[in-house]
């Protein structure tokens, strides 16, 4: 007998739940490559540091999120690019902070179906990231319409 062997009958997690994890890991996925590229487009150091910097809490999401993944399926998860990243600075700036307001509200969503407080608490937190990357990247994006006028 061993004393510290504990059996847990499988648990089948929520598709719908899986389903947006998996979307968030790709989203995270996409974004880092974005930003990696963003980051070599910037006008000045401070401002490739500032997105290096959000490319970091994006690989940090992308960890928790596959994480879970693995917590809750015993699987590994192979995350793709769902979205091309614009190609100029301008356009990249207004794509990701687009793209972080509309990830806010599905972390969000997320956070409020979920019956796990590990996995509420981490989308909820990953979501607070998104806004403040999105407000840096409207500084970046407004600094620079208004340099050009």
């Amino acid at each position: 007998m061993y004393p510290y062997f504990y059996h847990y009958a499988p648990y089948e997690p929520d598709q719908s739940l899986l389903s947006d994890i998996v979307k968030a890991i790709n989203g995270q996925y996409n974004a880092i490559a974005c930003y990696e590229q963003l980051a070599r487009m910037a006008k000045n150091v401070v401002e490739r540091d500032r997105i290096l910097e959000i490319r970091q809490d994006e690989i940090r999401h992308f960890q928790v999120f596959s994480q879970l993944y693995i917590t809750l399926t015993g699987r590994q998860v192979y995350p793709h690019i769902i979205e091309k990243c614009p190609t100029d600075y301008k356009n990249g700036l207004q794509f990701a902070l687009e793209d972080e307001q509309e990830t806010v509200d599905f972390y969000l969503t997320v956070a409020d179906k979920a019956h796990d407080s590990y996995i509420k608490e981490s989308f909820r937190r990953a979501a607070a990231d998104e806004q403040n990357h999105a407000v840096w990247f409207l500084y970046f994006y407004t600094k620079l319409c208004c340099d050009n006028t």
